[in-house]
């Protein structure tokens, strides 16, 4: 089953929205720190509903900490990023992979960009290298369709 890592989420709902989608998936969740909100704020516990004790969580103290976490377990380190070099459905996913998602503001720093595996996109019609203007997708969105063809692919 694929993780879902957040580098330095900052907005609350976003995060429990993603915490729900990955108690419906079984999948595993991933928070590297530092986070913008405190674990227990209200917001995001109400976004995450009551399925809280079905979020298989793990915090991480930094990137290094979680770096170590996954090289331990094994797997590829896919950063998804309006800088991707290819788009996300193109990909072959795989059980052991990790989906890599940035911060809401300024998504994820360069050098955690090269560390990872790939880096994919998902493509926007409105995008504003496209001329419109829309800079990026809300987390929770960005990762629920990535995570869904992660986990098409694999049940296929």
């Amino acid at each position: 089953m694929p993780q879902v890592v957040l580098f330095q989420p900052q907005i609350p709902p976003n995060t429990g929205n993603v915490a729900r989608t990955c108690a419906a998936t079984n999948s595993e969740l991933h928070l590297i720190e530092p986070l913008g909100f405190e674990i227990n704020d209200r917001q995001l516990r109400r976004a995450g509903l009551d399925y809280w004790p079905w979020v298989k969580l793990h915090r991480h103290a930094d990137f290094a900490a979680f770096s170590q976490h996954r090289l331990e377990r094994g797997g590829r380190l896919l950063a998804l990023s309006r800088q991707g070099a290819r788009p996300y459905a193109q990909e072959r996913f795989a059980a052991n992979d990790w989906l890599l998602f940035g911060r809401e503001t300024d998504g994820l720093p360069q050098e955690v960009l090269q560390g990872c595996s790939q880096s994919l996109a998902i493509p926007m019609a409105g995008s504003i290298e496209r001329g419109g203007g829309v800079r990026s997708l809300n987390l929770s969105v960005a990762v629920g369709v990535v995570l869904f063809e992660a986990l098409r692919q694999l049940e296929s």
